[in-house]
């Protein structure tokens, strides 16, 4: 079976999630006998644009010439069976989804977000969920309020190009939901039931857990819509040392407010942005991982590394962090879930830190039976397969 995987990288200074699926994913698919070939861009060349490039720039979310010459040569040289398509913005454009089909290929697109219908991808705005280009033929709430990079007139240019592209997203032949609540998007947007599939995403395996560290670990993007806010606000209202360590690890525009946090308490810890190990190192010092952001968060992966560590989960009901803790799951859940609310979450600390060793077995359960990668990569080989 032969499978071209085209992806827009998001830029290398905002660490995307999406771009270590994606990548994780190739490798998976390789190593499964699925040949594989990408067709990758990356937001980085941007920069290295010549200034006639530069000028094209704002068409190419609706068309991007280039990119639809060269998916054309790609697919008349390999003549794969499926094109995978994750993020197609700016440099390849929706667009692909119609030159495929021009030449007979079948399309599958994996929804990391919400930007059929909201500019940004979020449905998130002024530090609350927003939803107000739903059910819209044009997003004219976005353009407004500058949703998409701070700029009206892109804000412009993104909301016409969704509204351009809605037969093109309507054409795709099976979408793979990363969770039931994009399940329930995608059929609100119009996708009938029957060309969309519930998959996650996977990660390698680290690994036999060791055993629980103390206190709680936060880590990830450290910008409004994740929840750190929420989170040290829910923290204070416990006396110092009454929970054990507070980690967190990351970067971002909130970075002042967990150094101040540091400076303030002797339980909270500021690692500030880790790499790889040093995450690893971070899961296994700690007991439980917080996921708390307060937008429909799709599929955040840190919950996923959590899982995959044996480490159980405290997260809010939204997005997809219900569906990742497995609150329906007939064993239960492998955390606590809770309202997006600082009084709610304050009260579920001192339980989570209390029993999150009779979580730990069921954490690692749930990572194996759902998002290990012999269990996603079989999945995904089946969705194109029946394509």
């Amino acid at each position: 079976m032969q499978v071209i995987v085209a992806h827009n990288r998001y830029r290398e200074a905002q660490p995307s999630g999406e771009n270590t699926i994606v990548d994780q994913e190739i490798v998976q698919l390789r190593a499964a006998g699925v040949e594989v070939h990408p067709f990758l861009r990356s937001s980085d060349e941007i920069a290295e644009f010549s200034p006639a490039a530069k000028a094209l720039l704002p068409i190419s979310p609706i068309y991007a010439p280039k990119a639809q010459q060269e998916l054309s040569r790609l697919i008349t040289e390999h003549r794969p069976d499926v094109l995978h398509l994750h993020n197609p913005y700016p440099l390849l454009s929706p667009w692909v989804v119609r030159t495929a089909h021009k030449h007979r290929v079948p399309v599958v697109q994996t929804v990391h977000n919400y930007r059929q219908v909201c500019s940004s991808g979020l449905y998130f705005r002024d530090g609350r969920i927003c939803q107000d280009c739903r059910g819209r033929a044009l997003g004219v709430p976005a353009i407004v309020h500058r949703c998409y990079r701070g700029s009206r007139a892109q804000s412009a240019l993104m909301a016409t190009t969704l509204a351009v592209h809605r037969p093109t997203w309507r054409s795709v032949d099976r979408y793979i939901a990363l969770t039931s609540g994009i399940a329930e998007h995608l059929r609100d947007y119009g996708i009938p039931d029957d060309r969309i599939v519930i998959k996650p995403n996977g990660i390698p395996d680290p690994g036999t857990p060791p055993p629980l560290g103390e206190g709680f670990l936060f880590f990830g993007r450290l910008s409004p819509e994740k929840g750190v806010g929420l989170l040290l606000d829910a923290w204070r209202r416990h006396p110092d040392g009454a929970l054990g360590p507070l980690r967190i690890a990351g970067d971002g525009e909130l970075r002042g407010l967990a150094e101040a946090a540091a400076a303030e308490r002797a339980d909270v810890e500021f690692l500030g942005p880790l790499d790889r190990a040093g995450v690893a190192a971070a899961l296994r010092a700690t007991a439980v991982v917080l996921a708390v952001p307060t937008w429909h968060d799709v599929l955040p992966t840190v919950v996923i590394e959590a899982l995959a560590a044996g480490r159980p989960v405290l997260g809010t009901a939204l997005g997809g962090i219900p569906y990742l803790v497995g609150t329906h799951e007939p064993t239960g859940p492998a955390g606590w879930i809770v309202p997006a609310d600082p009084a709610a979450l304050a009260a579920a600390l001192p339980t989570a830190r209390a029993t999150a060793a009779s979580l730990a077995s069921l954490a690692r359960t749930r990572y194996e039976r759902t998002f290990h990668p012999d269990v996603v990569t079989r999945q995904l080989v089946d969705v194109y397969t029946k394509l």
